[in-house]
């Protein structure tokens, strides 16, 4: 029995549709000589059967191929997979009941076999999850791809985001950085070996520490989308190291200590897009970095490598955010919300109120990749409260809680990225190991509450 679809503002609320926030899409020609990174949107199939298109219900997830059954199939053309070599077949999927497969085959419907993605429910057919396969062998080249839907009834058991293939050996220059392994390992060790602090009986019992930040400088820079190309990117706003520009690296963050965060032994990069109203900008009284987690047990959490990277919110994403709308500016204060702008997509904070918002990062990690090409593809949100799977590995689960000296009015604001719902935010790491391990290994592991100098 087909499913209708649910008006998109049903299905999430809150926080939580930011943390499920999309992953933006990269494609690469297919005259390349290897695959770098294809993704290849769902909709962009050259013909299909059984198949119909809705928006997702999260920033930026643009639309998915909806209501899939048993016998639906999608064929994408000229898809590059790239030279020899094992190659990472990715899905992002959602569904809310029954399970079955993907069959991703070349050439036909009953081609060869690439790949199989195996699925089950998510949680929702908006709740989306990203699952991973390798193959060792596969044709090379651009391909005809069909994606084949097999499920054990003729009801809807799918929707499809994306596909995503990653060709061995890819690396920096195609947007995925691998971690140094045997750094990595060194950190970990030291981590491992490092004694917990003693927890006092009246501490509240939340695996939390933070970095308390004020607004450092703007710049049209962004160093993780672009790197090395001074004025491309809209205006950020940024807070931590006071020398982040275009060419930020690990090193140069590490080297360069003026921060605008305390601990001072926090030299990360945190940027947003820059608030507007009218043409001032209106810069945050401060951001507070929340570490935490949201695991049931979360004393499997390791800290993050130095030199990871990661993007929440989507800068492309342009939707009205009416009251109610999942992931919304808020005021935070005396008094709360007393209207809204007259487009409808911000809050009028009371007189003691000021513009607030929050942004949850993800907090499950491949192991490794610093990065990936859409920033996001190395990352994961906790699924069924852990970190398994492709993204095995639990790391604090960032969020920035921004707030802003205005109450706003009726006329509202925009972003450098334009509207309310392109907020985004970008986190570069740069802690020193020890005084981050020491934080992750006392509050987090040990579930404590924990200030921006570390104790409890």
């Amino acid at each position: 029995m087909r499913r209708y679809p649910i008006p998109m503002y049903t299905l999430l609320t809150g926080a939580l549709a930011v943390v499920l926030a999309a992953a933006l899409s990269l494609t690469v020609s297919a005259q390349q000589a290897r695959a770098a990174t294809v993704t290849v949107q769902a909709e962009s199939y050259a013909a299909q059967s059984g198949v119909a298109l809705e928006t997702t219900a999260d920033t930026g997830g643009g639309q998915n191929a909806a209501f899939l059954a048993n016998g639906d199939w999608m064929r994408f053309d000229n898809v590059d997979l790239g030279a020899t070599g094992r190659l990472t077949v990715s899905a992002r999927i959602a569904s809310a009941a029954g399970s079955g497969t993907v069959e991703l085959r070349t050439a036909g419907l009953n081609g060869p076999l690439l790949a199989v993605v195996q699925t089950s429910p998510t949680g929702g057919w908006q709740n989306w999850v990203t699952r991973v396969t390798d193959i060792a062998t596969h044709p090379t080249g651009p391909q005809t791809v069909f994606a084949v839907l097999r499920g054990a009834t003729n009801d809807d058991f799918v929707n499809i985001n994306w596909f995503s293939f990653v060709g061995e050996g890819d690396s920096a220059a195609t947007g995925w950085v691998p971690v140094d392994q045997a750094k990595w390992n060194a950190q970990l060790t030291q981590f491992r070996a490092m004694t917990p602090a003693t927890v006092p009986a009246d501490v509240v019992r939340v695996p939390e520490f933070n970095a308390t930040c004020s607004y450092s400088h703007s710049k049209p820079d962004d160093p993780i989308v672009l790197p090395g190309l001074p004025g491309a990117s809209h205006m950020h706003s940024f807070f931590g190291n006071k020398s982040t520009d275009a060419f930020s690296t690990t090193e140069s963050l590490l080297t360069n200590t003026p921060t605008s965060c305390t601990p001072a032994n926090d030299l990360s990069a945190y940027w947003i897009p820059t608030l507007y109203e009218g043409d001032k900008a209106v810069e945050a009284e401060g951001m507070i970095v929340y570490y935490g987690s949201r695991l049931p047990d979360p004393s499997a959490t390791v800290p993050f490598p130095q030199g990871f990277r990661m993007i929440a919110g989507d800068a492309k994403a342009q939707t009205p955010t009416p009251a109610g709308s999942p992931g919304q500016f808020w005021c935070a204060g005396e008094g709360g919300e007393i209207g809204r702008s007259t487009d409808g997509n911000w809050p009028v904070c009371a007189p003691k109120a000021h513009l607030t918002h929050q942004l949850v990062f993800p907090d499950c990690w491949d192991g490794k990749n610093l990065d990936s090409p859409d920033h996001k593809s190395h990352v994961a949100f906790t699924y069924d409260g852990k970190c398994s799977g492709a993204y095995p590995v639990a790391i604090p689960n960032v969020s920035f809680v921004i707030s802003y000296p205005t109450s706003g009015s009726e006329a509202g604001f925009r972003l450098a990225s334009g509207m309310a719902s392109s907020i985004h935010g970008d986190f570069f790491n740069a802690w020193d190991n020890a005084a981050l391990g020491q934080r992750v290994k006392d509050c987090i592991t040990q579930r404590a509450k924990c200030n921006s100098a570390g104790a409890f």
